[in-house]
């Protein structure tokens, strides 16, 4: 049971990120393009400063690593029974007002942005980048937390409250985290509310796996961390290789020497 939820997750992440690549290759022949960013009526790089300014040392300290740090260390501080709260005096609190309380409502709560991210797409033109590049960072995000992630669960094989193993840092939190900050980057442009509400959704994620049972706090803040490191990492790194500017890739199916079908990246800075 333990592998199957360890495979499903990962697979559901897969299904999510991977359908919109299925639909852009099933509309291509040969190939399909990652075009450059959208651009607005009337301008000519609508979005170019502010994706030059995600490359921004200063600001990639300040907005990422910082807030990242924060939230992971708090995580660490609060896993000891000491200070002025701790992650024990919680799930003691959980377990005195709320002992039965059990909802799966964690397993797709976390999900619920990425309804607005295609919505946005299907009603506005005015995005930051096109669905095509968009898939792209979220799953670049997805990859960098899970490598983040898994490993260090395995590393540190903290018991849950439930008494399962591998608490932390909590999965389904820095997914949440992931997906909500993934949103704040590409639609806050639109609207406040966006980030609001999608961070809201990941924040409610967090407090219903200690609801649950099935975190400590410690592992949910860690995970708020992971998440929100993880995509300003992906979005630092891509506007250090575009220097703010578009990228175009093009994945090719290639015949390689030995006769057997391949795939081929085309990439142009």
């Amino acid at each position: 049971m333990k592998l199957y939820k360890l495979i499903s997750i990962h697979l559901l992440w897969l299904s999510i990120v991977a359908a919109p690549l299925q639909a852009i290759a099933q509309e291509k022949d040969s190939a399909f393009v990652v075009p450059a960013d959208t651009v607005l009526p009337g301008q000519k790089h609508p979005f170019t400063e502010s994706q030059r300014l995600e490359g921004d040392n200063k600001r990639f300290l300040k907005r990422a690593v910082i807030p990242s740090v924060a939230l992971i260390g708090a995580g660490i501080l609060t896993m000891h029974d000491r200070g002025p709260i701790s992650s024990w005096d919680v799930n003691d609190a959980r377990d005195k007002v709320l002992p039965k309380f059990a909802t799966r409502a964690d397993d797709f709560l976390m999900l619920a942005p990425l309804a607005g991210l295609y919505g946005f797409n299907i009603i506005s033109s005015q995005n930051r980048h096109e669905l095509s590049r968009q898939t792209l960072l979220l799953a670049s995000a997805g990859a960098l937390t899970s490598v983040m992630v898994w490993p260090t669960k395995r590393l540190t094989n903290i018991e849950r409250p439930n008494g399962e193993p591998h608490a932390f840092p909590s999965g389904h939190t820095a997914y949440a985290f992931t997906i909500a900050t993934f949103m704040d980057k590409e639609f806050r442009h639109k609207s406040p509310w966006v980030s609001v509400v999608s961070y809201s959704l990941a924040g409610a994620t967090g407090v219903l796996r200690v609801l649950n049972d099935a975190h400590w706090m410690s592992d949910v803040l860690a995970g708020a961390g992971v998440g929100i490191l993880s995509v300003n990492t992906v979005y630092w790194i891509h506007a250090k290789l575009t220097h703010g500017g578009g990228l175009n890739t093009a994945v090719i199916p290639v015949m390689l020497p030995n006769g057997s079908p391949g795939v081929g990246m085309y990439l142009s800075f």
